[in-house]
């Protein structure tokens, strides 16, 4: 496996997710002391907003607030399964806080995203900190890693399939080029045996043989033995 090239990609994406568009100058001490500020009351703005949807009775999940630095507009982020008319919400919540609202929908990624913590490997989540943009994924991506499907290991905290499935999928399709196919035969000292399984982490294949045992060949060993399928 080239470890390589996924830190590259890793630090790629990184590097990529920390870029900012438009830099006007350094923060000073007071810069960051307003923000830590508004940081601290954003929970508080959330959870009023949540009190207000109740009140309106309206089908969506508030899951945090975001005050723009300026304190010119102040989003809110929420899921929904559908639509939402939130037309008497906005006013209401411009009313209170006296400020340009924007409520904006989410999916599930990025609700996981704004509400941090680690994924199952212990670090923090990919999608905090080096993944800038989703992308679709499906179980394809799985089997084109020989990976088991098995929901409870390939989803991840947002409850859609892991981020991270995405990061070695290129190589994995590269390496699998030099494999024969699955299904294909092989005749061996123990007999016509078939590929089973694909193992390019120590380049090998695993044979299955008529009599239900297994066989470990190197890749070398065989694609100099390999039969084309019948």
């Amino acid at each position: 496996m080239d470890l390589g090239r996924i830190r590259r990609v890793y630090q790629s994406n990184r590097e990529a997710a920390a870029n900012t568009s438009d830099i006007l100058r350094k923060a000073t001490q007071r810069d960051l002391q307003r923000q830590t500020k508004q940081r601290d009351r954003e929970n508080q703005m959330a959870e009023r907003c949540r009190k207000k949807v109740a009140r309106h009775k309206l089908p969506m999940k508030v899951i945090d607030a975001e005050t723009q630095f300026d304190a010119k507009k102040l989003t809110f982020f929420f899921t929904a399964n559908g639509r939402v008319d939130f037309r008497e919400l906005v006013k209401d919540l411009a009313s209170e806080f006296r400020t340009r609202i924007e409520l904006r929908q989410i999916g599930a990624r990025e609700e996981s995203r704004r509400q941090g913590g680690c994924g199952v490997c212990g670090i923090e989540k990919c999608c905090i900190t080096c993944i800038n943009k989703f992308q679709p994924i499906t179980t394809d991506v799985a089997k084109d890693q020989n990976l088991p499907i098995n929901p409870a290991r390939l989803t991840g905290a947002c409850g859609k399939l892991k981020c991270c499935l995405m990061f070695e999928r290129d190589m994995y399709q590269q390496a699998i080029k030099e494999f024969p196919a699955l299904r294909t035969k092989v005749q061996t000292e123990r007999g016509l045996g078939r590929i089973v399984r694909h193992d390019i982490y120590h380049d090998s294949v695993v044979l299955l043989h008529e009599d239900s045992t297994e066989e470990i060949l190197s890749l070398e060993e065989v694609n100099n033995l390999v039969q084309p399928p019948q």
